[in-house]
């Protein structure tokens, strides 16, 4: 498989979720095999020499690709929750959607300090929602050197928004 077989998999649902956003949908990879393997090989060639200490997935998409990779590369994976989804003491960042606001967080006794995190998400579009996975990961005293998403935006600038930490996605939609 490749980049255009990917981007034939990924299925766009206009004014989704609201009118004039195109939604890029990644749970019509999730139902093709060969798409979903394509993305987690993928994946796992680009971090495997990676040192990174652990991998923080946000909330829910990316938890479908950050669970298989964290289990592949034998590396704690914590989870960036919608606020008042975690029971315990935890981390809290509110941050602006590009159509919106929203609160995420984290588990205090899941972030190690000293380690070095890459935080996964499905799309990159703002880097709104990275950003603030990254205050809670530097809240408990640990960094984050990477970035991922499946999909990315780059014409909504979101490596303004992420530097100096690396950006890396498999697909990107310029202009929409």
């Amino acid at each position: 498989m490749d980049k255009e077989l990917l981007d034939k998999a990924i299925r766009r649902i206009p004014d989704f979720p609201k009118p004039g956003i195109l939604f890029y949908d990644i749970t019509s990879i999730l139902t093709n095999p060969q798409a979903f393997n394509y993305c987690l090989e993928q994946m796992y060639e680009i971090y495997k020499d990676s040192k990174i200490d652990a991998i923080a997935a946000v909330e829910a998409r990316g938890f479908v690709f950050a669970g298989p990779l964290a289990q592949k590369l034998g590396l704690p994976l914590v989870l960036i929750r919608k606020k008042g989804k975690l029971p315990g003491d935890t981390y809290t960042c509110s941050y602006a959607l590009e159509y919106g606001t929203a609160t995420i967080e984290a588990h205090k006794a899941d972030i190690t300090k000293g380690f070095k995190y890459l935080v996964i998400d499905d799309l990159i579009a703002t880097g709104g929602t990275l950003a603030a996975a990254k205050n809670l990961i530097e809240m408990g005293g640990a960094s984050v050197t990477d970035f991922f998403g499946v999909i990315g935006l780059p014409a909504l600038n979101y490596e303004k928004v992420l530097a100096p930490c690396k950006v890396t996605t498999l697909i990107n939609y310029d202009g929409e």
